[in-house]
């Protein structure tokens, strides 16, 4: 796949409050494939959405020479920060997208304990940007082939009860969804770990590859 002039690239984007370490074992599974992987650290809770996706995907798009193809697999709110950027900036030769139990449309629980000072203490500026009316609601139409893994298993029982059902305990399925998406899967996975599971990085590199999902 990969050559000395032309490489796919996929680059990673861990969720809130979340490291690299998260993704790191799809970044071993795509390296096994041959993809060209940059799996980004960036500040979660230090600033808001917008400053983060202008600030931290420029860093990591510098670094994918003579790509034919970048692609993105996001965890949560790395998706966000991915539509933040692309409702301002061009990706060129932006191939596929998956994004793994992202709230488009928001999360519930933000709505109910955001305004809680130990929210923002914790979760920093981007946390309150998850809110059923955040930034997400503002961007632009999707123009981008995006596939979106959404989960219906939680270790967060409380975080389950504040939730419409289905949920992963941190975002309903409902609200992963977005129009203009290519496909979208429900998995028996939870929010916390769905990055790890095996199905899931297996139903994610299909999508890189096909541009849908392998539906059974």
């Amino acid at each position: 796949m990969s050559s000395e002039t032309s490489k796919e690239y996929v680059i990673l984007l861990h969720g809130l409050l979340r490291n690299k370490g998260s993704m790191k074992k799809i970044q071993k599974a795509l390296e096994e494939e041959g993809y060209e992987v940059i799996n980004h650290d960036y500040p979660s809770n230090k600033a808001n959405v917008q400053t983060l996706a202008l600030e931290e995907i420029p860093k990591v798009l510098s670094l994918c020479y003579n790509a034919s193809f970048i692609h993105f697999i996001t965890h949560s709110m790395g998706g966000i920060l991915l539509r933040a950027y692309l409702d301002e900036h061009e990706i060129e030769n932006l191939g596929h997208v998956v994004m793994l139990g992202p709230p488009n449309q928001g999360s519930q629980i933000v709505d109910k304990i955001g305004k809680f000072p130990g929210f923002t203490l914790l979760n920093g500026p981007a946390g309150l940007d998850l809110s059923t009316k955040g930034i997400a609601q503002e961007f632009k139409p999707i123009d981008f082939s995006l596939g979106v893994i959404a989960g219906t298993r939680t270790i967060d029982i409380l975080g389950y009860l504040m939730l419409p059902r289905p949920n992963d305990g941190k975002v309903s399925v409902e609200s992963t969804k977005i129009k203009g998406m290519k496909d979208h899967l429900t998995m028996k996975v939870t929010h916390t770990f769905m990055m790890q599971n095996a199905d899931v990085i297996k139903q994610s590199i299909h999508f890189l590859k096909e541009g849908r999902f392998h539906h059974v």
